[in-house]
């Protein structure tokens, strides 16, 4: 059987978790046939350090942000700093960012604020933007929905994806693309499932969320996720979409090329 090719769009490698075996951690993804990782930033700080990484690690990409749950930590420059990262040549997408009514670490005014300043850049720039989304789908369809009616298609990823089918119809309305990651595979995610089964595959992407999220079978098992689980998650998104899982990691791998404009960066590095 051929190595699958697969590509975890959202990870963080940065995280304390994987400080003590990180090089070990990117030699399993590789041995579990994954080509590309995109690490996400936080914050200041921890965007700085997802560029260390994937200057460290070929198969490694960043992305740059502040997310809602640390914007109201974030320093007077903080922005300044993530705009100046963005040009860095590992840099491929803006986040993660978005909205967060589950948690109250951040005035949800601010996080709108900050939200906004992402979608902005992401049209100056042509970098797609990574979105987050915990309890504020509402909130999300209609900034989502201003932003579109007033600039037209959005480019970017609706992460980790755990929402109702009517913001995935808004999201690929609008442009975006939709990923699933470990929670897919959970006994209590049927509506996921179905929501999954639904999204049209040029708009799929999968991926870990780690060090969360562990996938079933290994939920229970480990602390810890890591990239190299994808494949679950994976198997999972084949079944029940009653298709192969060597055409659906081509599949996925390809759409997350696209999305991050892998390809060109390879070339022109």
């Amino acid at each position: 059987m051929p190595m699958l090719q697969l590509f975890d769009t959202h990870a963080h490698l940065d995280d304390d978790a994987f400080t003590d075996d990180l090089a070990q951690l990117i030699e399993r993804a590789q041995a579990a046939g994954l080509i590309a990782v995109v690490t996400v930033g936080v914050n200041a700080s921890s965007s700085e350090a997802a560029i260390r990484i994937a200057e460290r690690f070929p198969m490694v990409w960043a992305a740059v942000g502040i997310h809602p749950n640390y914007a109201a930590q974030a320093a007077p420059n903080d922005w300044d700093t993530i705009t100046k990262l963005i040009h860095h040549p590992r840099v491929v997408a803006l986040g993660e960012t978005g909205l967060d009514r589950h948690w109250h670490y951040t005035p949800f005014d601010l996080q709108e604020d900050y939200f906004c300043r992402h979608l902005e850049l992401s049209r100056e720039t042509g970098l797609p933007v990574i979105i987050h989304c915990r309890d504020a789908e509402n909130d999300l369809c209609r900034l989502l929905d201003f932003t579109y009616m007033k600039h037209g298609p959005l480019r970017g990823v609706l992460h980790s994806f755990s929402g109702s089918w009517e913001t995935a119809q808004l999201g690929l309305d609008v442009g975006l693309y939709i990923s699933f990651a470990g929670m897919l595979t959970y006994k209590s995610a049927a509506n996921l499932r179905q929501v999954a089964g639904r999204v049209p595959e040029s708009r799929l992407l999968v991926e870990t969320d780690s060090p969360y999220l562990v996938p079933v079978p290994l939920r229970g098992k480990i602390q810890r996720n890591e990239p190299a689980h994808i494949v679950h998650t994976l198997h999972c998104l084949a079944r029940l979409r009653n298709t192969d899982v060597e055409s659906l990691a081509a599949i996925t791998t390809e759409n997350a090329r696209q999305l991050f404009a892998i390809a060109q960066r390879t070339s022109s590095l």
